[in-house]
């Protein structure tokens, strides 16, 4: 493992090494819904707007995202709020297309070994967020980072996300030894993901102090005005209300 690029490359971003705090909803729904949110990350000083444009949905019946328009109003709405983007990137001829809009290129868990599509975000110059598979080691998680390091892009932020294991309490186990073991093995920002960790709005307050607590460089939580119409992931949503008390209570730990 000491011979990968990932355990030896610093990368340099554009927001510089402040905390990676995202938020959003899972979904780009509208144009108001994001607004919404942006405005409540721009008073809460959280500096990156995530939603979904393209949606790998277990079901083929659920909602699939609104596309190249749902782009266009995450461009919209980011711009306008001084805010960094964060979308997902599904495939491989998508990659020009999601990096002509966005900041942050996501891979997601179902394309965590997508090995052609990491090969396209690393010859892509944007930032990559790649999520930890949903049954990927630890070093298998590093080794799908070195693909994107490999074709030359060392802009990469680790997302723990959870893993599938027995436990059917939660969505997946949230793996908070993650954070330690890798910043042990790598000099790139690690984040951690409790929305999709727990898929239920309750239990991300405390696994997102939890995951600070244990060193991790930034978060991405999932927050829509009105989770219970959400199009997609609205169990794991939290509210505007519960979002900004969450930010505040992370604001004054930070503060102490």
């Amino acid at each position: 493992m000491n011979s990968l690029q990932v355990s030896k490359i610093i990368p340099i971003f554009p927001w510089g090494h402040e905390k990676i705090l995202i938020a959003g909803p899972c979904a780009i729904e509208s144009q108001e819904t994001l607004e919404t949110v942006a405005s409540l990350l721009q008073v809460c000083q959280w500096k990156f707007l995530r939603g979904g444009a393209f949606k790998p949905r277990t079901s083929p019946y659920s909602f699939q995202g609104l596309g190249e328009e749902g782009l266009k109003i995450l461009n919209q709405v980011s711009h306008a709020y001084g805010l960094y983007s964060v979308s997902e990137v599904l495939a491989p001829e998508d990659v020009a297309l999601v990096a002509e809009y966005v900041d942050i290129l996501q891979v997601g868990s179902r394309n965590a070994q997508n090995f052609s599509l990491l090969k396209k975000v690393g010859e892509c110059q944007k930032p990559v967020l790649l999520k930890r598979g949903m049954m990927m080691r630890l070093e298998e998680f590093l080794l799908a980072a070195e693909y994107i390091a490999e074709k030359g892009n060392s802009n990469i932020i680790l997302c723990e996300r959870g893993i599938r294991t027995f436990e059917t309490a939660t969505r997946n186990t949230l793996d908070l030894s993650a954070i330690p073991y890798l910043k042990e093995h790598t000099s790139l920002p690690v984040i951690v993901d409790p929305s999709h960790a727990t898929g239920k709005a309750s239990y991300v307050p405390p696994l997102a102090k939890a995951a600070l607590s244990c060193g991790a460089d930034g978060l991405m939580i999932e927050v829509h005005p009105h989770p219970q119409e959400a199009l997609s992931d609205g169990e794991q949503s939290l509210t505007l209300d519960q979002f900004k008390s969450l930010a505040k209570d992370l604001d004054c730990a930070n503060q102490y």
